[in-house]
């Protein structure tokens, strides 16, 4: 495997020019950027035209990882040249949140085939519900799958997100990319260390990802109450109180829900992934320390055991939630989380609307609010 990474920032171009010889049809071109297409588009066309045999993947960030920086109005993007192992790209359109699990069926159907060892999925941020998304793509393919990826993001304004699909920066899109063959290594980790906040409530009324009530009361009235004078700001503050959910399937206990939007008419709100009925689910707050030992756990949580040597591609993605809540302190979460890893490690990432990342069952997921890693090599 031949890896490099490159920086493009708006007003300055790249760091190191994309080297041309690298393009194959085994070549990767995986990116990050900024949601203003403005900033980063003429750089991807320009990146299209010269990669012609190489798979483009890449969405829509809140902030864009680079080693152990982070970034707005720029592209953080590594070059994957494998030499063991075919990769197939696999698109799809939503056209709202009920595609989602069609869409999963499709994706699957796309990928399919007996040495399918790993899948990356990228998908709009705004106009899917994660967790159908998800549970289909995992219940079509084999259980020994490893997935992983995120939901795209638009810094926390909650309006646009795009993936690139078929040359161009396309919003209400899924795309992933299937890695075959036995010499291709992956590891995963996703912890979260968010406190907790309030008592254990019962989910009383919801459908889907919407949730209406918690103990009988309007789910968005008992936010309010929480968030205070931050409700004015809903719903990007309620990145900062995100929903857990009980499920001793995860390595925290809890799987976590964040806000995607509000309805003030009926007084519900759309988290980013399922809310099951009857479920029991408690408030989250920030604890600075907390989070940053979640990135360094996460880190913990890979396994390289199959690893000889060569370079390390390590994926980042962690919530934009995390970031608003650690402020200056947020780099320290990416260092932590690269400095757990083998030596030879390069990272890039994003600021994300939601990650997927397996369980410490092995079930595949959608998690918010974690730092969730995904390392790749060739054996």
């Amino acid at each position: 495997m031949k890896l490099s990474l490159h920086q493009y920032k708006a007003g300055t171009g790249w760091d190191v020019d994309p080297d041309p010889s690298l393009d194959s049809p085994q070549t990767l071109l995986l990116f990050f950027a900024s949601p203003i297409m403005t900033d980063v588009a003429d750089a991807l066309q320009s990146l299209g035209s010269v990669f012609k045999q190489s798979v483009m993947f890449g969405c829509s960030s809140a902030g864009e990882i680079y080693n152990d920086e982070i970034n707005d109005h720029s592209i953080s993007l590594a070059i994957v040249k494998l030499e063991h192992t075919p990769i197939c790209l696999a698109v799809d359109e939503l056209s709202g949140t009920n595609r989602s699990t069609a869409v999963g069926a499709s994706l699957a159907k796309q990928l399919q085939q007996d040495d399918l060892r790993a899948v990356m999925l990228l998908s709009d941020g705004l106009l899917v519900n994660g967790s159908q998304l998800i549970d289909s793509l995992s219940k079509n393919l084999s259980k020994d799958i490893v997935i992983t990826g995120g939901l795209a993001a638009d810094s926390d304004r909650f309006e646009t997100t795009w993936i690139w699909a078929d040359g161009a920066m396309k919003p209400g899109h899924v795309c992933a990319v299937g890695f075959y063959g036995d010499r291709f290594g992956i590891g995963h980790g996703s912890r979260g260390g968010w406190g907790i906040l309030g008592p254990e409530r019962e989910v009383t009324h919801s459908e889907a990802n919407v949730l209406y009530e918690l103990d009988g009361q309007h789910a968005l009235d008992l936010y309010k109450k929480y968030l205070g004078d931050r409700a004015e700001g809903l719903p990007a503050t309620g990145l900062l109180f995100p929903l857990a959910i009980k499920n001793e399937e995860e390595a925290d206990g809890n799987t976590v829900r964040t806000i995607l939007t509000v309805n003030e008419d009926d007084h519900s709100i759309t988290f980013a992934g399922d809310i099951p009925q009857g479920s029991y689910v408690r408030l989250m707050r920030a604890n600075f320390d907390r989070l940053i030992d979640g990135a360094a756990d996460a880190a913990a949580d890979i396994n390289t055991g199959d690893y000889t040597t060569g370079p390390i591609l390590n994926v980042a993605i962690s919530c934009v939630g995390r970031r608003l809540v650690l402020g200056p302190r947020t780099e320290e979460e990416i260092e932590a989380a690269l400095d757990g890893l083998p030596e030879a490690t390069r990272q890039i990432g994003y600021y994300s609307y939601g990650e997927i990342s397996p369980l410490a069952s092995g079930r595949c997921d959608l998690h918010n609010q974690t730092m969730t890693l995904t390392t790749i090599w060739e054996n």
